[in-house]
């Protein structure tokens, strides 16, 4: 592809004041719960991404990768624009969150705080209200610059675009709808749009249907880069290689000819051992309904798992691997 700038564009997300580079660095697949790179190669791909001029980067407490991301920003010196989240419910569950957050990203200002509630509907800002009236108190005592919601469901987009005290959203969308809950690739279009116009900051998650459409990249990325009302777009990487083909086409330039294999990745299943033991907790973890019992043990309906990891850590027995 062509055309470009041959630099990253620089957008502002929504009214936060928060200007972001349109490709974000999606910090999960690096760390533990996938690719489980070692610490000093995860946090030496995050400098090679400053340094190609990403500077909008997110994570999560439960991605166990907040303290790559604070070793890599160490003694950079230009603007980055951080993103984390949590799956507390309560107000003091997300005060220990947000202070640990703090601590392992090691800065005194968090720029985006999200609910982390793939799964759950609207009804998020209810069963959590107590987690985001703490996100409320941390961002008046100027700790965190923006609180949003993180989320894989149409309705909870809706409700956020209408919502004062939520200013950004990151929502599930792709061409195939893989993973989206509570309505379809369409609804999901229009509430982004809803979100926007409303002055949300939105950015996207899940273009690439966690690594399901890697055969069809550019076509991916460019549907979700098209969305009216989408500002930025996180894509997860781990090698310098997925680094610099997502930027080179994030800025409109030629595509390296050694790049060229890059997205012929062999595609990640989900792999579930001899070991489970049927207690059911990835079943009640994952946010797409993708895991369920059968004759006492966990299967995968892998035409719903999004690879996104997140039942791996919960497992006691260590039955569960991303391969």
């Amino acid at each position: 592809m062509g055309g470009g700038s041959g630099v990253l564009k620089q957008v502002q997300l929504g009214q936060t004041g928060l200007e972001v580079t349109e490709l974000c660095f999606g910090v999960l697949p690096c760390g533990p719960l996938q690719k489980d790179l070692p610490e000093e190669e995860c946090v030496s791909l995050i400098r090679a991404a400053l340094a190609a001029g990403i500077n909008f980067f997110d994570t999560a407490e439960s991605y166990k990768t907040q303290s790559y991301l604070g070793k890599a920003l160490k003694g950079w010196a230009k603007p980055v624009v951080v993103a984390t989240k949590s799956v507390a419910t309560s107000f003091e569950g997300m005060q220990a969150s947000v202070e640990k957050s703090l601590a392992e990203l090691d800065r005194e200002v968090i720029d985006i705080y999200h609910l982390h509630a793939a799964r759950v509907d609207e009804n998020v800002f209810t069963e959590r209200a107590g987690a985001l009236e703490c996100l409320k108190d941390y961002k008046a005592k100027g700790k965190i610059r923006a609180v949003g919601i993180s989320t894989h469901n149409v309705k909870a987009v809706r409700v956020a675009a209408v919502r004062n005290d939520i200013d950004v959203i990151f929502p599930l969308i792709n061409k195939v709808g893989r993973g989206l809950l509570g309505g379809t690739v369409e609804e999901m279009i229009a509430a982004i749009g809803e979100a926007a116009a409303a002055g949300k900051g939105v950015y996207a998650m899940k273009a690439l249907a966690g690594g399901h459409l890697l055969g069809d990249l550019a076509d991916a990325f460019t549907f979700v880069r098209e969305i009216p009302g989408n500002q930025a777009t996180a894509v997860g990487m781990v090698s310098r290689e997925e680094l610099e083909y997502n930027v080179a086409f994030f800025a409109g330039r030629e595509i390296p000819e050694h790049l060229a294999g890059t997205t012929e990745i062999k595609q990640k299943r989900i792999l579930i051992s001899s070991f489970c033991a049927g207690c059911g907790t990835c079943v009640k973890t994952c946010p797409n309904g993708a895991l369920s019992l059968q004759d006492g043990k966990a299967v995968v309906d892998h035409s719903l798992c999004i690879l996104c990891g997140y039942c791996n850590p919960v497992c006691p027995e260590f039955a569960i691997r991303l391969i």
